[in-house]
Formats: C-alpha cells, structure tokens, sequence
C-alpha cells in the first residue's frame, strides 16, 4: 500500500514539474525574428542539475545562445536530445489565452506549447531522472535557438563548434495527435526559388503598347509546374517502406493531403508562395518577382529536378533566377537502432504502434542527419503548432516524458543485440 501511494506521489510530482517547466519557459517571449532566447537560455542553465552533468553554451550570436548538457553513461554511444527554444510569431488580439502561457483544466496555451516549449521541458524532466544515475549510454541535450527561420545561430552552431558527438538522436517536433501515432523518420528535399522577370511600363489603358511582367512571369511559372508535377519520380527502394507507412498516416488526416497521397510523394510539389509586381492598377508593371517552394520525396534526385526548372526557366526571354537554395532530402533505415528502439519504447505510452512516416517539411532534424547522425522526431501534443492559441495537453506531457525516459534502455538493448 506504501509503494502504491509513493508511485502515485511520484507521478503526481512528475506532473505538476512538467506543466510548471512548461509554463516558465512560455513565459519568455521567444519570436523568431527576432529570436531572442538569452533570457529563456539563462533561466534554462539554471535549471540543470547540478550534479553528474557537464555543460556547454555555445553562441554565434550573443542573444540567440545554445546549451549542450551531457550525462556520461555505462557507454560512450551516445543518444541526443535536441529541442528548440524559438517560437513562429502571434498576434496577441487574436488569441482568447495569454499568448506567453494560460493553464486552463488539462491544457497549457501558448505560443511554442506543441512546438516545442513542451518536449523541451520533457527533455528537462529526462534530464532530471538521469543525473542522479548513470544512464545504461551516454546522453547529451542540445538545445538550441534559431530554428524557426533556419538561421545559422542554432543547431548550424552547434555543429560547428563540434559540441555534440550523437550516434543517434531524437528531435521534440510534434509526431503524435490525438490516436494518430507517428515518428517520422524521412524529410523531403526542398527548393526555394525567386525569380524576376522584366517587361516594359504602359499606361494600363493602353497594354498592347507594353509588355506585362507579371504575365511573362506567371506564364512561365504555371508551364513549369506542368512540366515539373507531371514527372513521376524514381527514389531509393529502400524509402518505399516509409512511404507505404506515410500514406497510411495522411490517408487519416483530417485533411485534403490525404485524398491527394499520390501528388504528395510520387512527384514534386510545387507551390507559388508570393508574386508581387506592379506598382498602380493604371500600369502596365514592368517588373514581377515570385517565389517557389518545391518539395521532394527522400530517395529522389532534389538536384535533378532543379535541373528541371532552370531548363524551364532558361528558354524563357523575360524571366530570370535571381536567388536559390536547396538541400537533398534526407531518411533513416527503418531497420536503424534509433527507429527500433523509439518504436519499441513506445509501448504502453502509445495505444498503437506509431508508423515510420516522411515529413513533408524539415527542420534541425534535417541537418542533423546531412551531419551522419541517424535522427527522427517524435514527441506527443495538439495539431495548434503556428496556430492561435496553441495549446498542449498536460497528458501530452507525460506520455512524451514517459518515451522519452524509456528510450536510453530500450537503446542498450538494441544497440547490444545487433552486436
């Protein structure tokens, strides 16, 4: 009867820390941009334990500063913990919660609450458990700012200064929502493109006599985008597992993704995000700019279709490439140590087993696997992330917390049976 009501004391403890780290760190007001984490930082090395741990601060920038806390363990293989401070921007008018942390019921609001405030304090509360033992493999947390806007100041620091040394790591992005378990194991490769084109000014009454470049630009814009999402791609037979899993998480969506599977992994996306040009509706503009997201199934070639569009764009007079940047996606094997064992220690957290999916975005976890590091997301929240009134489920907290304390163990044992 004792060890029952300690158990509950101790899960009632576990509780209330993690909706109260979880509330301090909401606390800060942490936008990106502009991104500035100092103070969160400085609250967030306070609150490491102080014994059994080795800290390091790392900052490329004096406001946006990182912290990497490493716990020596029975093995030098390391498991990372990688968490983001920054938070997308709100406007406060349209929110019914304090922006900067409300606790209503089973519910903290707030702007980074499931992206990724919470994991973050799940990473703290597995810190905690873990200073006063040593952990069956050695654990480092990275956590980081500048993620958000994909500035250098972040994990790109932290890479550099060579401050983590992970043989595999986990990132605190949101993978599971209410019965829909995931981890997500593969990113697309992207390409952001603008372009510009150029014509010739008219008066708008009379257009024959110029040349619009908003016409030249979303002429060639919409024939690429044809040509582009008409070319089925051919990728790695080894990504065909994830994607079958893939289509099984978005075919349960609540969204139009899942009707359009095909369209989302057998070829490129491609997007229009902004077009501009023009300057009065009396005018014939004579210059337009645009900007492309294109998005990639891991596997396929994000250069070869790059290739695609500039022979697109090469044949057209007016139109031209003005910026570009693009990284190839990335994949771990579903077979890798990390998959199994984050899948495994899933049980009893999880009512089903999560399915092994593609993102269709990125973020740190991309350029942690670019580093060789065998990375995936997972944590458990709400589907607010860059929402208003963006909440995660105290509930949430504790079933994240509970993964991730699981994980070291369940990865010894991986680690020592492919031995």
């Amino acid at each position: 009867m004792n060890h029952t009501r300690t158990d509950v004391q101790r899960t009632d403890d576990r509780r209330n820390r993690l909706a109260e780290t979880t509330l301090e760190l909401l606390a800060f007001d942490t936008q990106n941009p502009p991104g500035e984490t100092r103070q969160a930082f400085d609250w967030l090395e306070r609150s490491v334990p102080e014994r059994g741990v080795e800290i390091d601060r790392i900052e490329a920038e004096r406001e946006k500063p990182n912290l990497v806390v490493t716990i020596p363990g029975e093995r030098e293989w390391t498991l990372l913990y990688e968490g983001h401070l920054d938070t997308v921007p709100y406007d406060r008018d349209c929110w019914s919660h304090d922006p900067l942390g409300d606790r209503v019921d089973d519910r903290l609001y707030g702007r980074g609450a499931t992206d990724m405030k919470g994991a973050v304090a799940a990473m703290l509360e597995t810190m905690r458990t873990f200073a006063d033992e040593t952990p069956p493999v050695t654990l480092q947390f990275a956590f980081v700012s500048d993620e958000e806007t994909g500035g250098g100041a972040g994990i790109d620091a932290v890479l550099d200064a060579e401050a983590i040394s992970a043989d595999a790591a986990v990132v605190g992005e949101t993978t599971c929502v209410d019965e829909r378990h995931s981890i997500a194991v593969a990113d697309k490769g992207r390409i952001w493109l603008t372009l510009e084109a150029t014509g010739r000014a008219a008066h708008g009454s009379r257009p024959m006599n110029g040349e619009n470049a908003i016409d030249y630009l979303y002429s060639m814009i919409d024939s690429c985008r044809e040509s582009i999402t008409s070319r089925r791609l051919e990728y790695d037979p080894a990504v065909e597992r994830i994607l079958e899993e893939s289509r099984a998480y978005y075919g349960s969506c609540p969204c139009e993704a899942g009707t359009h599977l095909e369209e989302l992994f057998e070829y490129p996306t491609f997007n229009l995000g902004r077009l501009d040009g023009g300057n009065t509706v009396n005018s014939v503009p004579q210059t337009a700019t645009g900007e492309l997201d294109v998005r990639v199934t891991p596997g396929a070639s994000t250069g070869a279709v790059l290739e695609q569009i500039r022979t697109c764009i090469d044949g057209r007079e007016h139109v031209s490439i003005r910026d570009v940047s693009w990284a190839e996606g990335t994949y771990v094997e579903p077979s890798a140590p990390i998959v199994e064992a984050v899948t495994t220690a899933a049980a009893d957290v999880l009512t089903d087993r999560p399915l092994a999916r593609c993102a269709t975005g990125g973020g740190d976890v991309k350029k942690l696997r670019a580093a060789d590091v065998p990375a995936v997301e997972c944590a458990i929240g709400s589907d607010t992330a860059h929402g208003v009134d963006e909440y995660v489920p105290i509930d949430a907290l504790e079933r994240t917390a509970k993964w991730y304390v699981r994980l070291p163990g369940q990865l010894a044992e991986s680690i020592g049976s492919k031995r």
